[in-house]
């Protein structure tokens, strides 16, 4: 009987230490994205703007991740952009971020006007995903299309 009070017991330590670390989704807006790159200057950003209904978008996503992995020493921000639409965040971005054990900043973009932020963005955006913002200080770079890892490293030493 203590052995299995003590298993269980276990089991459920394990279970929710585990899911408490667990990547946390927040929703961002244009401007506190905008913000967030002024305010770090001396760093690069790559912004990759996906959804988790996008396959070309899920492909690459393990290459954000490695490239933020692998760069560690640089002031290297990687930042995942959802699209998915924020009724969306509970019951689809979440647990996907959960299942897929994504490491990087995870944001759900709060914004109800797709045509006003797209030109916030880059004015030459047609709104297709996968896309990515690459910045460092005054350099930005906006490529739509989905990237292999050596294509993404080779875009990120471009900078």
């Amino acid at each position: 009987m203590k052995n299995i009070f003590f298993k269980t017991t276990l089991f459920f330590t394990l279970f929710f230490s585990i899911s408490g670390f667990s990547q946390n989704v927040k929703l961002l807006t244009i401007n506190q994205l905008q913000e967030r790159i002024k305010n770090g200057k001396d760093s690069t950003y790559v912004v990759n703007f996906w959804a988790t209904w996008c396959a070309p978008c899920i492909k690459e996503l393990p290459h954000f991740e490695k490239l933020g992995a692998e760069n560690k020493s640089d002031k290297l921000a990687v930042l995942l952009v959802s699209l998915d639409f924020k009724s969306k965040l509970e019951s689809n971005v979440i647990p996907f971020v959960k299942r897929k054990n994504l490491k990087k900043e995870v944001f759900l973009l709060n914004e109800s006007s797709p045509q006003e932020f797209i030109d916030r963005i880059d004015p030459s955006w047609s709104g297709s995903i996968p896309a990515t913002l690459f910045i460092k200080n005054d350099k930005r770079k906006f490529v739509e299309s989905e990237f292999t890892y050596e294509q993404l490293l080779t875009e990120y030493k471009k900078l």
